[in-house]
Formats: C-alpha cells, structure tokens, sequence
C-alpha cells in the first residue's frame, strides 16, 4: 500500500486542493483530483528520504485556525498602521527566534507562517537551523514579539511534529 500511497496526508490534500481550485464538486474533479493526489506524490517519492513524523495531526486543525485567526487580526492592525499611523511612529526592527524545532518542514512551516502573517516576515534562517531572524513592520517589545511566535506557534508545531 504504501508503494502506490507513499504520502497519504499529501494525496489527500493535493485532491482537495485541485477541488478547491476547481471551485466545483463533481465526480470527474475529485476523481482527477485523486489522480493528481496520488501521481504526484509516487512520482516524487524518491526526492523525500523520510516521510515527516507527525505525532498529533488533530492539531493541525488547531494550529490552521490560530494561524487563520493570526492573519485576519494582523491584517487590520496593519491596515490601521498604514492608513493612520506616521511612518516615523512605527518601530521596525528585526528580531531573532531561537527555535527548538529539529523537522525541516516543521521549521519550513514556522517560517511561512510567519511569513503569511501581515506585518513580519522570515528574513533568514541560521545555518545550524536553530533560530530565525524575523522582521517586523512594527514592535514595541521585541522580546514579547518573540514570546508570541514561540508560544503561538513553534510550541504548537513541536506538538505536532514531534
């Protein structure tokens, strides 16, 4: 089975995401979907030495919908900085974040989230892995910031992962 399926998760979400584009629910659309979700996968397979760990995919929910609930709050507050605020007001600066985490696509998906994030985004990533320096639209308290993403997201993501 897990010759013809080597990414399960990944099969399922590549059929959902061909749906979604789609923007139609029909039988041909999830058949292709379900297609594509398991040609893809078989096809790349040999390009993923080991299948990531995910020890409590349930929280990927939990993690989506903080993230999801991040993005719409983030983007009001920099609407509000942008529309309202002096640019001499805003307190841009860089900030680095120690991370724990050890999977490539648990780091790989700290950085993009916060980098989807309105107002910060992933400048770098230590070659050792260990911290990212992030950028900031605007923070008053670089230490709360980091705090925020370690305990918003990399906590969630160690749960996740592993």
């Amino acid at each position: 089975m897990t010759r013809l399926l080597p990414h399960p998760m990944f099969t399922l979400l590549i059929a959902a995401v061909w749906v979604a584009l789609i923007n139609s629910v029909s039988l041909g659309t999830v058949l292709f979907g379900l297609i594509l979700g398991v040609a893809i996968p078989l096809f790349t397979s040999p390009y993923w030495p080991e299948r990531p760990r995910i020890r409590r995919p349930l929280k990927i929910l939990e993690y989506f919908a903080i993230v999801g609930w991040d993005i719409v709050v983030s983007n009001i507050q920099v609407a509000i900085w942008v529309l309202f605020w002096r640019a001499s007001r805003l307190q841009t600066r860089y900030v680095v974040v120690p991370i724990e985490l050890t999977s490539p696509e648990a780091i790989a998906l700290l950085a993009g989230t916060i980098t989807m994030t309105p107002g910060t985004v992933s400048a770098d990533l230590a070659a050792d892995g260990s911290a990212i320096l992030v950028h900031c639209l605007h923070t008053s308290d670089p230490d709360d910031t980091v705090a925020q993403i370690k305990t918003r997201y990399e906590r969630r993501l160690k749960e996740i992962f592993g």
